[in-house]
Order: structure tokens, then C-alpha cells, then sequence
């Protein structure tokens, strides 16, 4: 059965968190003398560490209560705290499944906890049966999914990532960062059912704020209470949340590039399987595709050699390249490239 309480860290659990000025005043406007700042210039004032406004206007759009919200510097502070609240350096395990998202192992090896890595399946699914023998293991505390999964590009069957909710009694990170481009449903309308479930989403891929770092996550209003004791207190500066504040008045035009992302990436798709050295376009719902290919190292090199970069993944799929969906006028110039390869 899951125990929060017995899952976080006993000295996360024990900490006493930084407690800036702006913990302690909640008012609007002053004369502010609280915080050492600079009484000069437009950017001088600390921004709002809980970010209450932004809060407030993600709670609309998506449908979740302002408490069960928490925002991240990116989604990768969200994936460290996680490890940071929930696994024990040297002691504690994590588990995620291959390939996926480099950033879960990198963040694993930093705060010392040894990752499991389970293949995906010839579909790049989950295959549910791999991970029973792990979820009896008192050591697991953490199961990290991609969906939809990122260099793949395809979302985890919804049923499977049920079973495994319902099935550990640790905490399972959902990143739905391209969840946007997808026409399956998220899982937020699970975690007020399941206590154990953190949905990460973000505004750098659907809403284009790349450069912006904020990352969404939704849980359980006591999960929420451990990010804010363990973050930064001032991890979103008044800049980033002033640019996703700005975004969000223009949801329409949110909506229009999610839909021109979609229709390009079928366009796009059958374009790749005119080309002789393409052997599978792999079916996506995220804003780029994975391309099977006869030598994916040839054609890397030769694109960039003309200015277009596309990402090598034979690293991790043989073979493969992961091609992001640009605009029209950029995909042409793509396709106009490859054209004149010869393998």
C-alpha cells in the first residue's frame, strides 16, 4: 500500500526550508524593505516563488487545482527533485525503460541511485510482465515513463501505465512533455486517484517557450508540499513568468500551431517514405518522427554539411534518425536535401 510517509527521505522529511522575505509578506504593493534589493531599476524586486498568478492561469487551463500544482526551472528540476525527495543515495533504486529520455539516467547517476532499465518491446511499448519482479523490490522507489516517449515518439499503452500505478507502492513520473501533439488523452484526470501519480508536462514543446524553462507537475497536494520545501526559493524568475503568462492570453494561437505541427508531421511523414534509403517511418504522437534509414550517419553528416541538423539516435536505435517537424518552407528544404543523397 502506498505510504508517502514512508516513502520520502527522513531528512527531506526533517528539513527546515529556506524561508525568504517574500514567505513572510503576501501582500501587494509596499515600500519593500524586507529583501535587500536594489530600490533601482525595473528588474529589481524577487519574483514570486510560488508563482501564484501563473498557478491560477494554469489551473484554468488545464483543469487542475492550483494545489496540486508545482512549476520547475524545465521539467529536469522536476526530475531531480524527485530522485532528491524520494530515493536514498546508494541505497535506492529507480527504474525506466529503454530508449528513452537521457535526462532520468543522467539525474540518477548524480544523486547516486542506481537506475534499472527495461527494454521497450518491438513496438516500443511496455510490456508489463518485465516489471513485476520489480515492484516487490523495498529499494524501488521511483518508476520514470515517457509518454508519448521521447526518441520514439509514441505514447505507452494507457492500460499498462495504470497496471503500474496501481501496482507500486512507490511514485510513478509520467512526462507527457509532447502530450500536446498526441490525440490519446493525458493522464491528469488520474491523480485525484491515484496518490502515487506525478504527470510532468511542460511549455518548451506544444506552446514553444523553450527558452523560457518552466515544466508543469500535477499530483497530490502532499507531494506538492515536499517540491516546494526542497526547490530553490526563487526557481522561476519574473522574466519566465511574465513569457507563460503572455502565452497563455493567446491560446488560440497555441491551438493553431499545435494543429499546423500535426497536419505537417503526416505531410512530412510521406514525403520521408518517398525517399529510396527510408525503411520505416515510425508512427508518432509527439512533434517529430523516428526514421529508420540505410546508413543514418551518412545522411547526418551530409545535412549538416548543408546547414540542416536533424538528430543521430543510432546510438540507442540502430540506424535512426529523429527528425523534429519544422515549418513548411523548413521540411521542404529537408526533403529537397535528401532527395539528392545517394547511398
Amino acid at each position: 500500500m502506498f505510504d508517502l510517509n514512508k516513502l520520502v527521505r527522513d531528512n527531506v522529511k526533517a528539513l527546515k526550508p529556506y524561508s525568504c522575505a517574500r514567505d513572510e509578506y503576501h501582500g501587494g504593493d509596499g515600500i519593500f524593505l524586507d529583501a535587500n534589493e536594489n530600490p533601482y531599476g525595473a528588474l529589481n524586486r524577487y519574483p514570486d516563488p510560488y508563482q501564484k498568478e501563473l498557478k491560477a492561469s494554469v489551473s484554468m487551463i488545464k483543469g487542475v487545482p492550483e494545489d496540486m500544482i508545482f512549476l520547475g526551472n524545465g521539467s529536469d528540476e522536476i526530475i531531480d527533485l524527485c530522485f532528491r525527495i524520494f530515493c536514498k543515495p546508494g541505497a535506492d533504486k529507480a527504474l525506466t525503460f529503454t530508449p528513452s529520455y537521457g535526462m532520468y539516467e543522467v539525474s540518477a547517476s548524480a544523486n547516486d541511485v542506481n537506475i534499472i532499465k527495461i527494454p521497450l518491446d518491438k513496438n516500443f511499448q511496455v510490456n508489463f510482465d518485465d516489471v513485476i519482479p520489480w515492484l516487490s523490490d523495498v529499494t524501488l522507489k521511483l518508476i520514470l515513463i515517457c509518454s508519448p516517449n521521447n526518441p520514439t515518439g509514441n505514447c505507452i499503452d494507457r492500460h499498462v501505465l495504470e497496471q503500474i500505478i496501481v501496482n507500486f507502492d512507490g511514485i510513478v513520473l509520467v512526462d507527457e512533455a509532447y502530450i500536446d501533439f498526441a490525440d490519446k488523452p493525458s493522464l491528469l484526470d488520474r491523480i485525484t486517484s491515484f496518490r502515487n501519480l506525478i504527470v510532468m508536462q511542460t511549455f518548451s514543446k506544444a506552446f514553444g517557450l523553450a527558452s523560457v524553462r518552466v515544466g508543469m507537475a500535477f499530483t497530490s497536494p502532499d507531494i506538492i508540499h515536499y517540491f516546494n520545501k526542497m526547490k530553490p526559493p526563487y526557481n522561476i524568475s519574473t522574466i519566465n513568468q511574465k513569457a507563460v503568462l503572455q502565452k497563455l492570453g493567446k491560446i488560440n494561437e497555441y491551438k493553431i500551431q499545435v494543429r499546423k505541427i500535426k497536419e505537417e508531421r503526416e505531410r512530412l511523414t510521406a514525403a520521408l517514405y518517398k525517399l529510396p534509403f527510408t525503411k520505416q517511418v515510425f508512427p508518432s504522437d509527439a512533434n517529430f518522427l523516428l526514421v529508420k534509414v540505410k546508413d543514418a550517419g551518412f545522411i547526418y553528416n551530409t545535412l549538416v554539411d548543408r546547414g540542416i541538423i536533424v538528430r543521430n539516435r543510432s546510438s540507442v536505435i540502430d540506424n535512426c534518425l529523429r527528425i523534429t517537424v519544422g515549418t513548411k518552407t523548413e521540411d521542404n528544404e529537408l526533403i529537397k536535401a535528401l532527395k539528392t543523397i545517394e547511398i
